[in-house]
């Protein structure tokens, strides 16, 4: 039995990071060999108030106990065979730790899925930007065994800092994501996007389209966000609900049309493509911009839709809006795509491997 010590930032089940690349492979680990103990820094309280806005002093407190809570770690790790950290050990501007694992007799494994050398604070923690030295990626990198990118173009950031590094995509459970179509193709087209707080402002890069599909087709819309049950728009007809775990299946089958808009920065360019994987896995026509690996996951037209402008998404929303067969079509498509390309199954053998080799090469 190999232990096998989780450095992470969220409770398990909470982080969409960490459930679709690490978490839903457990299971399949478990049966082969490996003993897991999660040690997160955010319990659900501190969750709360650590990503909202304000509370100076109680985030200051959090923060503080997140590194005693890795310090406490630090002095276990010589009793673990394997220390897999997932994209950082610290929210501090420091790879004290991950120095720490690295120099402690462990094998460790660094997983990641965003452009994190790059500063990409939440909304309610710009003020905190300062503190997260973005750029201790390159030594987190480094002070690994083994580096876990979550496609091609992270893979080629990391490997200057390291020789190996290996790419195994966000995937999605197909037998969880499971395509459920009695809510669909009702009197009103649900459009919708799936996200975080902190990504919100992607979708918004969106509203002037959706203001004048609004229009186009008065009465027959609605928007739905999944994730910030805050958000509001004055002129578009949005439902806006908190992501959870137990309906978010329920509440992607809800939708006629999955929207993911990203800006074509360099942090997009990192993204994984989960949003429309997921939107995809249950059968719901996807729409993406055409940045990063969103271009390998689909082939415009039929699996799905890249739209490189406001006018083609203006055409191509049009076009699923006024055509259940096409909606059907392109659903049925990217859901073939995910069981092919893009599920846990597709990748489970890749997974028990990584771990397979640190337990051989400790």
């Amino acid at each position: 039995m190999q232990n096998v010590l989780i450095l992470c930032a969220h409770r398990p089940k909470r982080s969409p990071s960490q459930r679709y690349r690490f978490e839903q492979y457990l299971p399949f680990l478990e049966e082969n060999g490996f003993k897991f103990r999660f040690s997160y820094l955010l319990n659900e309280k501190d969750d709360e108030i650590f990503y909202s806005k304000g509370n100076l002093f109680n985030k200051a407190f959090i923060l503080l106990k997140s590194f005693l809570i890795r310090l406490k770690d630090s002095f276990q790790f010589k009793k673990y065979d394997i220390i897999f950290i997932q994209r950082e050990a610290s929210f501090l501007g420091t790879s004290y730790f991950e120095k720490r694992a690295f120099r402690s007799g462990a094998y460790v494994i660094f997983d990641f899925d965003d452009s994190i050398w790059l500063a990409d604070t939440s909304p309610g923690n710009k003020k905190w930007e300062w503190i997260k030295k973005p750029e201790k990626f390159y030594d987190n990198v480094s002070h690994a065994h083994c580096v876990i990118a979550g496609n091609a173009y992270l893979a080629e950031k990391a490997k200057p800092y390291n020789k190996n590094v290996i790419i195994i995509p966000t995937t999605i459970n197909s037998d969880w994501h499971i395509p459920k179509t009695e809510h669909r193709n009702k009197k009103l087209i649900t459009i919708g996007w799936s996200g975080s707080i902190s990504t919100i402002k992607h979708f918004e890069l969106l509203v002037p389209v959706l203001l004048k599909l609004q229009q186009k087709y008065p009465g027959k819309l609605k928007f739905k966000i999944i994730g910030d049950k805050y958000y509001k728009h004055p002129q578009l007809n949005i439902e806006a609900i908190e992501w959870k775990e137990n309906t978010e299946v329920s509440e992607l089958n809800s939708l006629d049309i999955g929207l993911m808009p990203l800006p074509n920065d360099e942090w997009a360019n990192g993204k994984c493509g989960l949003k429309g994987l997921s939107y995809m896995a249950c059968g719901v026509p996807t729409v993406m911009s055409t940045v990063g690996v969103n271009n390998d996951i689909i082939k415009n037209g039929e699996n799905g839709f890249l739209i490189n402008s406001e006018n083609e998404w203006l055409e191509v929303l049009s076009k699923l809006i006024e055509s259940a067969d096409l909606r059907i079509e392109i659903g049925n498509k990217g859901r073939e795509t995910v069981m092919k390309n893009y599920c846990v199954k597709a990748h489970k053998n890749s997974y028990i491997d990584v771990f397979k080799n640190a337990g051989a090469n400790r």
